[in-house]
């Protein structure tokens, strides 16, 4: 019965991030994101989701996402991913630089009767902003090291 629970809230995710977040499908979020969700910034509901997605998709149209790892327990969905796009519309106050962008991310989802109910989010947002000019490339590096 847990490997069912695993293997159906496993799809879920992966349906999350290579359908619903790559092509902008936001109206099936109802079905994935439960009323009482709250997200890392305190996000709540489907809309709340989805108000943080289109503002990420407004910036970078084209956004593709891949699913690299997933691993499942019974309440709980980890994911790695990879997402690709021009930086074609404004991101946090930052003009559209029209540079391509890769970034990369971890989250970690509870799942309560098929519906997600938390995340937590850890993305490279140092290198996305270092990718559209918005900061310079060393930022953020280790100070080199003498022996």
């Amino acid at each position: 019965m847990q490997d069912d629970v695993k293997a159906r809230n496993s799809q879920l995710i992966r349906a999350l991030y290579e359908d619903w977040l790559s092509h902008g499908r936001f109206e099936e979020l109802q079905d994935a994101i439960a009323d009482d969700y709250v997200g890392p910034n305190g996000e709540r509901g489907a809309a709340g989701f989805a108000t943080t997605m289109n503002g990420l998709r407004s910036a970078f149209p084209d956004i593709r996402f891949q699913v690299e790892d997933l691993i499942a327990e019974p309440d709980k969905v980890a994911v790695r991913w990879r997402w690709q796009a021009i930086h074609a519309g404004e991101f946090r106050g930052l003009e559209a630089s029209h540079r391509r962008v890769e970034n990369t991310g971890i989250a970690i989802y509870h799942l309560r009767h098929g519906k997600i109910v938390r995340s937590w989010l850890e993305t490279d947002r140092l290198g996305a902003l270092q990718q559209i000019g918005a900061l310079p490339a060393g930022v953020g590096a280790s100070p080199a090291r003498s022996n």
